[in-house]
């Protein structure tokens, strides 16, 4: 951290106030307007928080202008094509890639939590088999905080730790089993036989009059996605799941308020709508009139460009690679879908209307076809994003109470309200 300051001044009375400027490892430096209010009165005004730096955090980076994505310093471009989802979840919970050993334990303790509990089973049962999984994953996720008392003193670091691993275990399953009870399917107990990816495509499509061994292509597929999405920063669910925890909530609550944020169609149902805007267009001989109409404003583009991300995301170079190794795997079925992405892809990228206004192919493009590709339904989708994301946001967690002199959350405002005015009685009004 350096020693910079900025000097504010009020022009109304003179006053000046030296702000330290705060340089972090990597990314654009910081004001510290923490005495503002005490030395000149003031705060600052800051809708959504876009350019406040709500935390300190050593978990993940962005650089949007550049293209960058960093977990704990590893290019996601790296962790992508080396690693695996679970050592992804070991890095961002302990801040260092694991040793063999290291990584043993600790998937053994993902597997012995991965299981459901009989009464936890029975929450399904309140449900309407049409009810949006993403509401089932709400208030069962919330659930499990009336199951494990014992060992949910967030103050005690074994608890915590604990409460990570039942997390990122029981995710999976709690997903499976909510696309199962839609479909009237019976539950399917996780396999230690299995890795964490394959147990996770076991769980939700296993039959029991058939066997079936997992596609390895559809397996890492899968795995990549879920490795893209393990963690972005301090986004809208992030920073929900760390102002709950800021009130001392349990984890479970936690985790349950971002899935409820994720849930919105502005954070984690953007590869959904790719879905339907392709269903929509029905045809790649119908891509150049719905250009036309986005270039008219009738409708949007959806999986393109990113608020983040300037010139590229990251994550779609990624993904896009892996989104055409699929193709060769895809049944008749699925083939129109894929033709329409691919043409609108190619046309997108090639006209100046999209490059001018770098509207590129983002990550949710290309996983709301991958997700599409493997028989996952589209009310699934968020579902699987919220799988992913589980770990950075219980690593969030963790290292925001690990902080010393943590406070709770408490946004100011700008009162724009009628002034002090005096009680009129009913019969006066």
């Amino acid at each position: 951290m350096g020693n910079n300051t900025v000097t504010i001044r009020d022009n109304t009375t003179g006053k000046t106030i030296d702000c330290p400027v705060k340089q972090g490892t990597l990314g654009h430096p910081v004001i510290d307007s923490r005495a503002l209010p005490n030395e000149l009165g003031m705060f600052t005004f800051d809708p959504a928080f876009v350019t406040t730096a709500s935390c300190e955090s050593a978990i993940t980076y962005i650089d949007g202008e550049k293209g960058i994505l960093l977990h704990r310093g590893y290019p996601i471009e790296q962790l992508a094509k080396k690693s695996t989802y679970l050592e992804v979840c070991y890095l961002l919970l302990n801040g260092e890639l694991p040793k063999s050993d290291e990584m043993q334990t600790f998937q053994k303790g993902i597997c012995r939590f991965s299981v459901l509990h009989e009464g936890i089973l029975n929450f399904f049962n309140g449900f309407r088999r049409d009810a949006h999984p993403m509401a089932m994953l709400v208030g069962v996720v919330g659930g499990l905080s009336s199951y494990y008392h014992d060992e949910m003193d967030i103050n005690n670091p074994e608890h915590r730790d604990l409460c990570a691993k039942r997390i990122i275990g029981k995710m999976p399953t709690i997903a499976a089993k909510c696309l199962r009870y839609t479909l009237g399917r019976g539950y399917v107990d996780p396999r230690y036989d299995l890795n964490y990816v394959e147990n996770f495509f076991n769980m939700m499509f296993s039959m029991p009059n058939k066997r079936d061994d997992v596609d390895p292509v559809a397996v890492k597929a899968l795995e990549i996605m879920l490795i893209l999405h393990a963690d972005h920063e301090q986004n809208a669910s992030t920073s929900t799941v760390r102002l709950a925890g800021s009130s001392q909530a349990n984890p479970y609550a936690c985790i349950s308020a971002g899935i409820a944020t994720l849930w919105g169609a502005a954070h984690g149902g953007a590869n959904e709508a790719v879905i339907q805007m392709l269903n929509d267009i029905g045809d790649p001989k119908n891509i150049p009139n719905y250009i036309e109409k986005v270039k008219n404003k009738e409708v949007r583009l959806m999986g393109f460009g990113h608020r983040v991300y300037k010139n590229f995301d990251p994550r779609a170079k990624i993904i896009h690679d892996v989104c055409h190794q699929l193709l060769e795997c895809l049944d008749d079925s699925q083939r129109p879908l894929f033709d329409i992405a691919l043409e609108l892809e190619r046309i997108a990228l090639e006209d100046e209307y999209f490059i001018e206004r770098k509207l590129y192919p983002n990550v949710d493009f290309y996983s709301g076809i991958i997700l599409n590709a493997l028989n996952i339904p589209t009310s699934m989708f968020t579902v699987m994003f919220a799988v992913a994301r589980s770990a950075g946001w219980i690593a969030q967690w963790k290292e925001m109470l690990e902080e010393p002199g943590m406070k709770i959350g408490r946004p100011r405002q700008l009162y724009i309200g009628a002034d002090v005015r005096d009680y009129v009685p009913m019969d006066q009004r």
